[in-house]
């Protein structure tokens, strides 16, 4: 069965996913599979994108490539830059020219930390992909160069922003607001970071559109699922989700959360190129939270 939107009379490429291990990438390949769809995965210890042989010897001609892999230790880039530089930059540039080389698709994902996030008041409307870019962390940074260097090998290539990625399993945001309403009377979660939480079931399902359709080439696109919410707001609708009072979760600041790395205050992306492609948009994210934490129990 085609993906939701997809025609099942398309042509099926070949799809090839690096970062295949990842939260992202693992569910990108349950989809595929489910629809019948031909994939191979690799994590990073089965393929260095680093490694441009290693990447040239892996891609292959009538394929599309879904570049899932990167360093996402937004804190932890702040002190390494270089290895951070080293998947989402060198990676990245490795991933477009054996592409090229190979006459195969490559859909790139890449984050709303490419924006500065400094929009307030008036001026605190979504990100469109034209809009100037101006990352304020290492981690924004890299991923911008990694953007560029796809630009630079294959123009062709497209790139997928995203933001705000959970499943709900692991160490993502979700998971971590289970875990805690199991463990504290209160929690205080940060009330002035203001974006868009993204199923990666979703973005998955969005991102395999994509790869069937072909979509506009050299398209750059943003993929989150519809609205926004601050990182308060997703913590309250978590504790309702599963029964708990919701006023148990406690507003609190930026200033009084520090991390290595800014986060940035608005970084909501807009969904009007990714529509007017004719791609499926996807749901709000309530709805999607729903079926994320349904999927738990």
């Amino acid at each position: 069965m085609a993906p939701l939107g997809v025609p099942d009379s398309l042509p099926v490429r070949r799809i090839l996913v690096t970062g295949a291990r990842g939260q992202l990438g693992g569910r990108l390949m349950q989809s595929a599979e489910a629809a019948g769809l031909p994939i191979e995965g690799v994590g990073s210890t089965e393929l260095d994108i680093t490694d441009a042989d290693a990447v040239g010897s892996w891609v292959t001609p009538n394929s599309v490539v879904v570049n899932c892999a990167a360093y996402t230790a937004v804190d932890a880039a702040e002190s390494d830059e270089a290895a951070a530089a080293a998947v989402n930059e060198t990676g990245a540039r490795n991933l477009a020219a054996a592409c090229a080389r190979a006459g195969a698709g490559l859909i790139h994902v890449s984050t709303d930390y490419v924006f500065s996030g400094d929009r307030s008041g008036d001026e605190a409307v979504p990100y469109e992909p034209g809009d100037p870019t101006g990352p304020r962390t290492a981690y924004g940074r890299t991923k911008l160069a990694g953007e560029r260097a796809i630009r630079e090998l294959f123009p062709a290539a497209q790139i997928v922003r995203t933001a705000w990625i959970y499943t709900g399993v692991g160490t993502d945001f979700v998971a971590t607001m289970l875990r805690l309403e199991r463990e504290k009377d209160t929690v205080s979660v940060v009330d002035d970071q203001v974006g868009s939480p993204t199923y990666a079931v979703d973005l998955a399902a969005g991102l395999l559109e994509l790869a069937r359709v072909g979509g506009p080439v050299g398209a750059t696109l943003h993929a989150t699922n519809a609205g926004s919410a601050t990182w308060f707001d997703l913590a309250r609708a978590v504790f309702a989700g599963v029964g708990a009072d919701p006023e148990r979760v406690r507003p609190c600041t930026s200033a009084e959360f520090v991390r290595p790395a800014p986060r940035p205050a608005y970084s909501v992306l807009s969904p009007h190129a990714w529509e007017a492609a004719g791609l499926t948009p996807l749901r709000p994210w309530r709805d999607a939270l729903v079926d994320a934490l349904a999927q738990r129990r």
